[in-house]
């Protein structure tokens, strides 16, 4: 993995880990989850509108099958985050979603795109989930055992999701050289259309989430599509092998957030997870 590609992961994974601080504190429903798709549109239109101006392609077939289903697997991502945020802890919540999500990642692109999956990746992969595992600190002896239970649940679902959609969104950056930005813009836009039936009914909670969040909600629809943006550019010039464990990295900083914001302990557990993780990430720059 080249500097450059390095450069771009890790600044996608602080970004990720501080929306996602963001987004454990608001604990948002459906309303929420849509203004922030409105929010990201009106954000990007600008980049857009400069995009097309360069001569990129708006609507084609390709375009538009690969955004819906993008849409609809980013639609299901944000509800069951959300989900899993409201029923347990950032610290089991995210640090399973991150990582799951490369393992199905990883074997969706070795089955589908023949990707190779060479050792030291493999080995990298490996400390990766590892460090997950003892970052999340499972035990059935604990009293709280249904509320972390929960989280395990919630967790391992939102990194199936996040493994669909990154494979999805590869394959169309990737096979139909869609752009990040149009593919990402389009797909926002197909969000907000899908979630309005939802919404309807729920207009004196979108106007309490407004006057509640209004600048989480503006700064996640800011910092999430960057952070995936940064993410879909990087798969440019690296496999999804490589780019999917990498971007965990995001595991750091959620668990650092959590720790400094949300006051949550067990720091000596997680330093040695964060020993297995960073040991993970470079066994995969090496590859």
């Amino acid at each position: 993995m080249s500097f450059k590609v390095m450069a771009m992961v890790l600044t996608a994974a602080l970004l990720h880990a501080f929306w996602n601080l963001l987004s454990k504190k608001t604990n948002g429903r459906v309303p929420f989850v849509w203004l922030m798709y409105i929010a990201s549109t009106l954000l990007y239109l600008p980049i857009l509108l400069h995009s097309l101006k360069q001569g990129e392609t708006l609507i084609s077939q390709p375009i538009l099958w690969l955004s819906i289903t993008s849409a609809v697997l980013h639609i299901g991502y944000f509800l069951i985050l959300q989900k899993g945020y409201r029923s347990s802890d950032l610290s089991v919540v995210y640090p399973l979603a991150r990582g799951t999500g490369p393992l199905f990642s990883c074997m969706a692109a070795v089955v589908f795109l023949n990707e190779s999956l060479k050792l030291k990746a493999s080995l990298g992969l490996a400390l990766i989930l590892g460090g997950v595992l003892v970052i999340t600190g499972i035990s059935f002896s604990r009293k709280n055992t249904s509320k972390v239970l929960l989280g395990v649940f919630w967790g391992i679902l939102t990194g199936l999701f996040i493994a669909l959609y990154t494979f999805n969104d590869a394959l169309a950056i990737k096979s139909y050289t869609i752009s990040p930005i149009i593919l990402t813009f389009v797909s926002n836009l197909f969000c907000t259309v899908l979630l309005l039936p939802f919404i309807i009914s729920k207009m004196s909670e979108v106007k309490r989430e407004i006057s509640m969040h209004k600048w989480s909600i503006l700064a996640i629809g800011l910092l999430s599509p960057a952070a995936y943006i940064l993410v879909l550019e990087a798969l440019k010039y690296a496999p999804l092998t490589v780019v999917a464990p990498a971007r965990e990295t995001s595991i750091l900083f959620g668990v650092f957030m959590g720790a400094r914001v949300l006051n949550e302990k067990e720091g000596s557990r997680r330093l040695v997870a964060s020993m297995l993780i960073l040991a993970g990430i470079v066994l995969l720059s090496l590859n």
